[in-house]
């Protein structure tokens, strides 16, 4: 039986899950699965069950209750559900809702990179990308053409950020990721080691006098490859692209001298994925 609950208290604490803490400290609220993320709607939220992560409370329109919010009420058994309307929940949360729903769930310990690697032979690794909606767009390709894993270094955006996540689709979910590394001192250096230590060749997405092309034989040749991709504006650390086997660029026209990071990574997934 659902546990329906209309709001009628905004400032309750039950609620600051999805209206009074920030992302940050959504993520670090409880040990030993380091807080709880927010899903935005149904599609993300169901990819999320279907990944098995735990919902905590959700958060939904009235009219999406017994419309498009129903089946989620159904597989999230007997957690809160708080409701309003569309313009009391875009009160509490300071924006307006996609598809109506949220969902508060719980995070899980990530997977060390030897484990989750151990069988790939296509990775992408996001350094510093600090745009959520670049994160969840690159997932996003990551998850289509065919990427096996990605890893997040330290500075990058989480990938459970509610945005990053919404942009996804929900591939977030689908497509296995970790962090390499906990602190910036453990990348570029310690975290390209590690990716050699595995059998991975590494490819540095940048423009520089020696950069071969994205489409040259050698890197589609390689059995393990680590697309490297670097923050927006300033691209990979010189460090970075110093340690890595390749730099690599995609070939431009009209004078443009590079693309958006996640345009710039679908091209790249899709030229180099294992066919």
């Amino acid at each position: 039986m659902p546990n329906i609950i209309e709001i009628t208290e905004l400032a309750a604490p039950e609620l600051d899950a999805f209206a009074r803490l920030t992302e940050a400290q959504l993520r670090c609220r409880r040990e030993p699965s380091s807080g709880v993320f927010i899903a935005e709607s149904p599609k993300v939220i169901g990819r999320a069950l279907d990944a098995g992560y735990e919902p905590a409370s959700l958060l939904m329109e009235r009219k999406h209750i017994n419309g498009q919010g129903r089946d989620i009420i159904a597989r999230c058994g007997d957690i809160p559900v708080y409701t309003g309307d569309s313009g009391l929940l875009a009160q509490l949360t300071g924006y307006a809702l996609t598809r109506g729903v949220l969902c508060a769930m719980r995070r899980r310990e990530l997977p060390e990179v030897e484990t989750l690697c151990a069988n790939a032979r296509r990775v992408a690794v996001l350094e510093g990308v600090v745009d959520p909606t670049n994160v969840g767009a690159i997932f996003r390709s990551a998850a289509a053409l065919n990427m096996d894993a990605v890893l997040v270094t330290p500075t990058c955006c989480d990938p459970l950020y509610r945005r990053a996540a919404r942009v996804s689709m929900g591939t977030v979910f689908q497509i296995p990721w970790t962090r390499i590394g906990s602190v910036p001192a453990d990348w570029p250096g310690p975290g390209l080691r590690r990716l050699r230590q595995l059998g991975f060749r590494t490819a540095a997405m940048a423009l520089s006098d020696d950069s071969v092309s994205v489409d040259d034989p050698r890197l589609m040749g390689e059995e393990k490859l680590a697309i490297v991709l670097g923050t927006e504006g300033d691209g990979l650390a010189r460090s970075t692209i110093a340690g890595c086997d390749y730099t690599v660029r995609i070939p431009m026209s009209h004078d443009v001298d590079s693309l958006n990071v996640a345009a710039a990574s679908a091209v790249a997934f899709w030229q180099l994925r294992i066919r």
